[in-house]
């Protein structure tokens, strides 16, 4: 097979050397591919270690609470992996006697995985014949063929894996899985060397001049502006300074973690519309009025499909309020730093 005879000279070469290559622990590579979903390798690498060492096995991920997932996986973002993950664990407990599954509709049916992930695990775990199509491989087989399909698209996906279907050794699929990200990763870059490429003969982009121009991606929806003011009202208890915090349950970003209490707008207020809505809320929430405060500076966090405006209302009350939000809680800046919250509030909390 001369394609995955030249894949497999360059990954014998320039191959990664990573902590869940090489093993067949589904619940251990499981892990890793939902930790580096939207997640850089080197950031990523961290967080797997520290799963695997406080959770070892799929049994104590299951057995753990929400909150201690979600505070560990503080800081990667896109949290609904980790509820995900947490909801799998317990699903193999439950439903399917504590085993892993070990086929790729069984390991589909897993909450949080689809076809990238289900053929991952498939092939890494148990040698299943599944090729793995992320976005380096994309790259890669759109440029060496001269595929103009738009990527991220059923059609995309169907195209090229029924390519890749013909091309992965069988014997192998692991190996060949494991090359064809490394390829698309470190040689097939959005910026190649293509003189270094030991496929530059037969690359159709090269060939035609359309390497920039491959592979083709669909238009990005423009991110959605929000603007978050939150209260961070602190008073002392005995000499213990309290402030308050809720745990954000409705179907929005950052469902399941901890935050101040939120006033958000339509659009950026201006700083007598903003004074007034502050002493409006803190009227209407906690029955205070007026309240001395200080506003943070601003904190600007991107998501895939919002940008989030943030600032904080700081003040020091005399007492704990007598009225305040029923679902919250009173916290120590201790306790505050335990729980789990949107990394935005994390580097605020460590700002102070």
């Amino acid at each position: 097979m001369a394609f995955w005879t030249k894949l497999e000279a360059w990954y014998n070469d320039y191959g990664r050397t990573l902590p869940w290559r090489g093993i067949d622990n589904p619940y251990y590579i499981w892990l890793s591919e939902i930790i580096l979903q939207q997640t850089r390798i080197e950031q990523g690498r961290d967080y797997y270690l520290r799963f695997i060492e406080t959770f070892p096995t799929v049994a104590d991920l299951a057995t753990a609470s929400e909150e201690q997932v979600l505070r560990l996986w503080q800081g990667l973002g896109y949290y609904s992996r980790a509820r995900n993950l947490h909801a799998a664990a317990q699903y193999i407990m439950d439903e399917c006697g504590g085993r892993f599954p070990d086929t790729y509709d069984g390991i589909l049916r897993l909450k949080g995985v689809g076809r990238y992930t289900a053929a991952a695990i498939a092939s890494f775990a148990y040698r299943l014949p599944h090729p793995v199509i992320d976005g380096n491989v994309y790259r890669f087989i759109s440029r060496l063929r001269g595929i103009a399909t738009p990527i991220a698209t059923d059609a995309a996906y169907r195209e090229f894996e029924s390519l890749l279907t013909q091309l992965i050794d069988r014997e192998r699929p692991d190996r060949f899985n494991a090359a064809l990200m490394d390829f698309g990763a470190l040689q097939c870059r959005p910026q190649p060397d293509c003189t270094a490429c030991p496929f530059a003969d037969e690359c159709e982009a090269l060939r035609t001049g359309r390497v920039d121009m491959l592979p083709v991606k669909a238009p990005k929806a423009k991110p959605k502006d929000r603007w978050f003011y939150y209260f961070d009202l602190r008073w002392r208890k005995e000499g213990v300074q309290y402030g308050w915090m809720h745990r954000r349950t409705d179907n929005d970003i950052w469902r399941g973690l901890f935050e101040f209490d939120l006033m958000e707008t339509s659009q950026e207020l201006s700083p007598d519309d903003l004074n007034t809505a502050i002493q409006h809320f803190a009227q209407e929430a906690y029955h205070l009025s007026p309240i001395t405060f200080h506003l943070s500076p601003p904190y600007l966090h991107q998501l895939t499909h919002r940008t989030i405006h943030a600032r904080f209302i700081q003040a020091e009350l005399p007492q704990e309020p007598v009225s305040h939000p029923a679902d919250g809680m009173a916290m120590t800046a201790r306790q505050m730093n335990s729980v789990p919250v949107p990394r935005l509030i994390d580097k605020y909390l460590q700002s102070l």
